[in-house]
């Protein structure tokens, strides 16, 4: 089972490399939305990714909810538990 920190870091690479946001853009507090300006597309997007990553199903009632990195980090713990 991955750590928070694990969760966190895997999190921040996807987004660093496949949504071409900037490290320094990135942290818990960051919303998605509005300080890394992912649209509804990106999300499905992330969700895609992050279903390969970890294995498990996504469902996306969970990440309607979601609106900062940290909302995503819990998502993904929750799954992993």
């Amino acid at each position: 089972m991955q750590t928070r920190d694990e969760i966190y870091n895997t999190l921040s690479n996807i987004l660093i490399n496949d949504f071409e946001i900037e490290s320094e853009d990135l942290s818990l507090e960051a919303n998605l939305y509005e300080d890394l300006d992912l649209d509804s597309i990106d999300a499905v997007d992330l969700v895609v990714k992050l279903r390969e990553i970890t294995g498990k199903k996504i469902e996306p009632e969970a990440f309607k909810q979601v609106r900062t990195v940290n909302d995503v980090v819990n998502e993904l713990e929750k799954l992993a538990a």
